[in-house]
């Protein structure tokens, strides 16, 4: 087995496509941007802020994640469980390109000693409100978050 070497990451720039179309290359972009050294809290543990918000389960389904990103038609959806590419989906074209699903628990396991044991054996984490979803843009991102929910609970 071949021990893991960390490289940093950095989104492309510019207007040349990595993807086979600029939703793909969209959300390509946002994954890489969460875990660019200038952004990420920890890049290295795929951490983007808040001591455990990561953006994708481990440095395997980061690549998967990635490769699927580059190979995606644009009449498909890529499916993405807790940071994991779990398919891909013929749709349509006005279909979103991704839909990703973090930490979702049924209620009678919904505790966080049964997270942590689930975090252990890698088959969840912890998104945090933007990191799992690539959108992480800093704090005025987790205000407007905040914001957003208590707005819609009132």
């Amino acid at each position: 087995m071949r021990k893991f070497v960390y490289k940093p990451v950095q989104a492309p720039r510019g207007t040349g496509l990595s993807c086979k179309g600029w939703h793909q290359e969209a959300a390509m972009r946002m994954l890489m941007n969460n875990l660019d050294p200038e952004v990420a809290e920890t890049p290295e543990e795929l951490v983007v802020y808040g001591g455990s918000g990561k953006a994708a389960r481990n440095w395997d389904c980061y690549k998967r994640i990635i490769k699927a990103l580059k190979e995606l038609e644009d009449d498909e959806t890529l499916l993405v469980q807790s940071g994991k590419p779990v398919g891909i989906f013929k749709t349509f074209s006005h279909a979103p390109r991704v839909l990703i699903a973090n930490s979702l628990l049924v209620p009678a396991w919904a505790t966080w000693d049964y997270f942590r044991k689930l975090e252990a054996m890698g088959l969840i984490m912890f998104g945090q409100m933007t990191a799992g979803s690539w959108i992480y843009i800093g704090t005025q991102g987790i205000i407007q978050g905040t914001y957003e929910t208590l707005a819609e609970c009132s």
